[in-house]
């Protein structure tokens, strides 16, 4: 995972396990189940209560923003009616998401 800092100051605690990203042990997203065929950004705030929300709309501050790159896809064993070698998608590849992490002081 690529990490990137916003700003100066403290950033909120998370850990990475498999593809689920936890931020203060509190909420967890699966990004492998958000993977898409496009590129897909995913907001992390926190909510007028200071609870953690997912999208900017609820939010009140930024906490930690996520890159999903685009799904990718291979030749897969099987193959179609003209012949040609159904596409398969590839596991997401956590090397490629982007962690941005902005300052909760």
């Amino acid at each position: 995972m690529i990490i990137k800092e916003k700003n100066e100051g403290a950033k909120i605690p998370y850990s990475v396990k498999g593809t689920k990203v936890t931020f203060d042990d509190d909420l967890t997203i699966n990004l492998a189940s958000r993977e898409q065929d496009w590129p897909v950004h995913i907001d992390v705030c926190f909510d007028e209560d200071n609870a953690l929300v997912i999208g900017a709309a609820a939010g009140r501050s930024y906490v930690a923003q996520i890159d999903i790159p685009e799904r990718k896809y291979e030749e897969g064993e099987e193959i179609g009616e003209e012949g040609e070698a159904l596409l398969v998608p590839v596991p997401l590849n956590m090397n490629a998401v982007t962690l941005t992490l902005w300052s909760i002081e």
